[in-house]
């Protein structure tokens, strides 16, 4: 459906939302009525990324008020079939068989659960703060997921919804607060890194859209932060994700809440944490940060007389070669410039070069060509 509605495009606006009126009640319906859960994960995942393309004014009054009792039956059955599954475990003819099964059902119903989140993100980011009386239907429901005694997914992805309504509707959504800011900072020491990754993802945009009122809780944030980056396993294939956005985490806060960290003392230790491996998308931001540091010659960044260069040549090295840094990317061209300016001395070009691998002077090289 979304590609259809980009294929229409070319028909100019008008043609493009005649269509999407044509298809939307479908959707809607559809959502509340399609009984296979394969089905109906597609069709929530196709309205999600419909409403994004579409974007502001395209719902109206009576497509809120439908699709927001339809999320709320979807979030209320999730709740009920956890208790049946439940009380199927306490019966006596309980197996690993049955068992088995039950794990299959759960698993349907998280995933409901995710195009749940999908269309509640596609809301919020068309939408803004202007959606959130419409939210607060939902809002018993989703604080329910991130209660301690839920199980991991659950929590996952009540913070994935509130993620949103921070970096959507913020300042706004400090009316809220009270509902997820105490166990977003908890669920940083959560044992699960798919709860983790979730909270460090929000305090990222807690610090880059909430405003003024989040700043005690960005303060509070920051040690509990730096033990999940600094734990033995931290860069376990199960953890690393969590951890990069707990890094990335630590990199907004420096940038856009400063008054919130002891950055001459914290900068270091984000640095030696460079680059992010796994997770693109924040490693661009990391990138953009460490571009504003180096442009403006911060002297812990480049260290006396330039010492910390070849570092710096080598984190921009590694997020080429680990396609963290994109040609299409703007912050790109900025690395390139850095790495230009560097070229202008022959003698600390060699040095920054020198100490890296072959693959690494490759990086360097495309980047130069491409950006």
């Amino acid at each position: 459906m979304p590609l259809l509605l980009e294929c229409a495009r070319v028909r100019g606006p008008e043609y493009l939302t005649q269509m999407w009126h044509f298809m939307c009640d479908a959707l809607i319906k559809a959502i509340g009525t399609e009984p296979d859960s394969d089905v109906l994960s597609e069709i929530m995942h196709s309205f999600a990324k419909c409403v994004e393309l579409m974007g502001d004014g395209c719902l109206n009054n009576e497509h809120f008020e439908e699709l927001g009792g339809i999320l709320k039956g979807k979030l209320e059955e999730h709740f009920k079939n956890q208790e049946l599954r439940q009380a199927k475990r306490q019966d006596e003819d309980y197996d690993e068989q049955v068992e088995e099964t039950l794990q299959d059902e759960d698993e349907n119903d998280v995933y409901i659960l995710t195009k749940v989140s999908d269309i509640l993100h596609s809301v919020f980011s068309s939408y803004k703060e202007k959606v959130l009386p419409w939210f607060e239907q939902l809002l018993p429901l989703i604080v329910q997921l991130i209660c301690p005694n839920r199980p991991w997914a659950d929590r996952q992805w009540g913070l994935c919804i509130f993620d949103d309504v921070i970096e959507h509707c913020s300042p706004s959504s400090f009316k809220y607060a009270e509902y997820f800011l105490r166990p977003m900072l908890q669920s940083l020491c959560d044992t699960s890194p798919e709860v983790r990754q979730a909270a460090a993802y929000g305090v990222g945009v807690m610090a880059q859209y909430g405003g003024d009122n989040y700043r005690p809780f960005c303060t509070e944030a920051l040690p509990l932060l730096v033990g999940v980056i600094q734990a033995a396993d931290s860069r376990s294939k199960e953890n690393v994700n969590a951890t990069e956005n707990c890094i990335s985490a630590v990199g907004k806060l420096m940038r856009f809440r400063p008054e919130c960290v002891n950055v001459s003392e914290v900068l270091p230790h984000w640095l030696s944490w460079l680059p992010l491996k796994e997770d693109k998308e924040e490693a661009v931001h990391t990138f953009h940060f460490l571009c504003d540091l180096i442009e403006s010659n911060n002297p812990i960044v480049l260290g006396p007389e330039n010492s910390n260069l070849p570092k710096i040549f080598l984190i921009i090295a590694d997020g080429v070669a680990n396609e963290s840094v994109k040609t299409e990317d703007a912050c790109s061209k900025r690395l390139a410039n850095v790495i230009r300016q560097v070229q202008v001395s022959a003698g600390l070009w060699t040095q920054c070069v020198s100490t890296l691998n072959e693959t690494q002077q490759k990086a360097i090289q495309d980047l130069l060509n491409t950006a």
